[in-house]
C-alpha cells in the first residue's frame, strides 16, 4: 500500500507540474518609438538673465536623474522638509501599508500550489434508539482522530494565474507606492517655491504702498500749498487704496502654503518647526537631465503601475479560461475511531481513505463563458489605460521642456522691464523732486515699477517650480536609490540600471 501511494503521489505531481497554464502569456509592452519629447529640436541651453535664478540651463540628453533630486537646489531647510515629510507623511504610510498587505496576500496565495493537510480531534455522545435493530437504546461515546490531505491539481494553470495576478497586485501596490514618493516631494518642493515666491511678492506690495503713502503725503502737501488740485490728492488715495487691496490676497495665499506645507510633512498647521522659504535661498539647477524617450517607460512609477494594472488583467483571463477545464482533487485521510480515549491510537482502530475527484463543468447557464468574455474586455480596458498613461508621461516631460525654455525667455524680459522700470523711476523722482514732471508722471512710474518686480518674482519662481517639474515628470530617479529611504524602496534587480552620469550641478 504504501508503495502504491508514493507511485500515485510521484505520478499526479509530475502531471501538475506538466500541465500548462492557459490564457495569454504576459509579455512587457515595447517602448514606443520616438525621437524626442518635442515637435521641435530643443535649444543646447535656456536664455540667462543677470538675476537671481536667471542662470542658463542646460539639457543633458541620456543623463540619469539623482534619486535626491531635490538636493540640486542646494537648501538644506529644504532638504530637511522634504526628509520630514518622507518619514512622517500620513498618506505615504497609507501606500506602504497596502504594499505589505498586497504582500501578505501574495505570501497567503502561496498555498495554492501545495497540499493541505488537516489534523482533527473529536470526541462524541450519541444515543441511537433500537428501532433499525429491534433492541433498546444505546447510548456510547466515540472518538475520533484523522489527519485529511487535500491537494487540487493545477493542470490548467488556474492557481499558477491566480498567484501571478496576486503578484502583479504587489507590484502596482510598490509602484503606488514609488508615486506616492514621488508626489510627495515633488510637492513639498513647489510648495516651498509658492511660499518663496508669494513672500517676495508681499515683499513688493507693502513696498510699493510704502512708496504710494510717501507720494500721498507729498501730493497732500503740494495740494495745500496750492500746487496741485484736490483731484490729484483723491486720485493718489485711490491708488494707495488699491495697492493696500492687493496685500490680503497675497497674505491669504501665504498662510494656505504654510498650511499645505505643515500638511505634506504630517504635522498640524499650528505646530511649529516649518521653516520659512525666500527665493535668494535656492539654487536653480543648471545641468538638467532628460532621459532617452525609450527609457521614460520603465522609469515612470505611474507607467510602471499601470503595466502592473496590465498584467493583473491578463492573469485574470487565465484564471477565468482556466475554470472552463476539469479540475481534478485528489483526497487522503489517515486516522482513528475508537469507543475509549484509551484506545483511540490502537493499531485495530486505524482507518484511511484515499480518493480522487474531477469537476468538469457542463452547464451553467454561460456563466463561465461570460466571465472570461469580461476578464478579455478587463484586459482590453486595462491595455488602454496602459497607453493613456505612456501618452500622458510623455506630456508631462514635453509640457516641463517648454514651460522651462519659455520660463528663460520670460525670466529675461522681465528683468529687463524690471531693470527699466527702476531706472524710470528714479529719474522720474529726480524730475518730480525738482518739478520737472507732475505727480501723475511719479504715480506711473511708480505703478510700473511695482508692477515689473512682482512680475519678476513670478517669472522667477516658476523656473524653479518648473525644475522641479521635470524631475517629477522624469520618475524622480527612484531607481538610483541604493539604501532603504523613509517610506521608499530600496533599488532591487530586475529595475532600469542608471544609463548615464547623474547630475550632481
Amino acid at each position: 500500500m504504501k508503495a502504491a501511494s508514493v507511485r500515485i503521489v510521484v505520478a499526479t505531481a509530475a502531471a501538475a507540474l506538466a500541465g500548462c497554464a492557459v490564457g495569454p502569456d504576459f509579455h512587457t509592452p515595447a517602448a514606443p518609438v520616438a525621437s524626442g519629447y518635442t515637435a521641435t529640436k530643443l535649444p543646447p541651453q535656456t536664455a540667462a538673465a543677470a538675476v537671481g535664478g536667471g542662470a542658463a540651463q542646460r539639457f543633458a540628453i541620456a543623463r540619469d536623474v539623482s534619486a535626491q533630486w531635490w538636493s540640486l537646489f542646494r537648501s538644506p531647510a529644504l532638504d530637511r522638509l522634504v526628509e520630514q515629510g518622507l518619514a512622517g507623511n500620513p498618506s505615504l504610510a497609507a501606500a506602504r501599508a497596502a504594499l505589505a498587505a498586497a504582500q501578505e496576500n501574495l505570501a497567503a496565495g502561496d498555498g495554492l500550489l501545495y497540499p493541505s493537510v488537516d489534523a482533527s480531534l473529536q470526541a462524541t455522545k450519541q444515543r441511537i434508539t433500537g428501532l433499525t435493530t429491534r433492541s433498546s437504546s444505546q447510548e456510547f461515546k466515540l472518538y475520533n482522530a484523522s489527519v485529511n490531505v487535500s491537494y487540487g491539481l493545477d493542470l490548467f494553470g488556474a492557481a499558477r494565474r491566480q498567484l501571478e495576478a496576486l503578484q502583479a497586485q504587489v507590484d502596482y501596490q510598490r509602484y503606488q507606492l514609488e508615486a506616492a514618493y514621488l508626489s510627495l516631494s515633488a510637492n513639498i518642493v513647489t510648495t516651498a517655491v509658492q511660499e518663496a515666491s508669494l513672500r517676495g511678492q508681499i515683499s513688493a506690495t507693502r513696498a510699493a504702498i510704502a512708496a504710494d503713502r510717501r507720494l500721498l503725503a507729498v501730493t497732500e502737501r503740494q495740494f495745500e500749498l496750492g500746487a496741485v488740485a484736490r483731484s490729484a490728492v483723491l486720485l493718489q488715495r485711490s491708488q494707495l487704496a488699491a495697492a493696500r487691496a492687493t496685500l490680503p490676497p497675497l497674505e491669504k495665499q501665504l498662510s494656505f502654503s504654510r498650511h499645505a506645507l505643515a500638511a505634506l510633512v504630517g504635522r498640524l498647521p499650528d505646530e511649529a518647526g516649518t521653516p520659512e522659504f525666500q527665493l535668494d535661498a535656492l539654487h536653480l539647477p543648471t545641468v538638467l537631465p532628460v532621459s532617452l524617450p525609450s527609457a521614460l517607460a520603465r522609469q515612470r512609477p505611474d507607467i510602471r503601475a499601470a503595466e502592473a494594472l496590465l498584467h493583473q488583467a491578463s492573469a485574470g483571463v487565465g484564471v477565468a479560461t482556466a475554470n472552463l477545464y476539469p479540475q481534478v482533487t485528489l483526497s487522503a485521510a489517515l486516522g482513528s475511531q475508537a469507543l475509549t480515549a484509551s484506545s483511540l491510537f490502537g493499531a485495530r482502530n486505524a482507518i484511511w481513505n484515499l480518493g480522487a475527484g474531477i469537476l468538469q463543468p457542463v452547464f451553467n447557464g454561460g456563466e463561465l463563458s461570460a466571465k472570461r468574455r469580461a476578464a478579455q474586455s478587463a484586459l482590453d480596458q486595462a491595455a488602454g489605460q496602459y497607453r493613456q498613461t505612456v501618452v500622458n508621461a510623455f506630456q508631462n516631460v514635453a509640457d516641463s521642456l517648454r514651460a522651462l525654455s519659455d520660463d528663460a525667455q520670460t525670466l529675461e524680459a522681465q528683468a529687463q522691464f524690471s531693470s527699466a522700470a527702476k531706472d524710470s523711476l528714479e529719474l522720474a523722482q529726480t524730475q518730480f523732486s525738482l518739478g520737472a514732471v507732475s505727480y501723475l508722471t511719479l504715480a506711473a512710474a511708480q505703478r510700473d515699477e511695482a508692477q515689473a518686480r512682482i512680475n519678476l518674482i513670478k517669472a522667477q519662481a516658476a523656473r524653479y517650480a518648473d525644475t522641479a517639474a521635470l524631475f517629477q515628470s522624469l520618475g524622480g530617479g527612484w531607481w538610483n536609490r541604493t539604501s532603504a529611504a523613509p517610506g521608499a524602496i530600496s533599488k532591487r534587480s530586475g529595475e532600469p540600471a542608471p544609463h548615464g552620469e547623474s547630475a550632481h550641478d
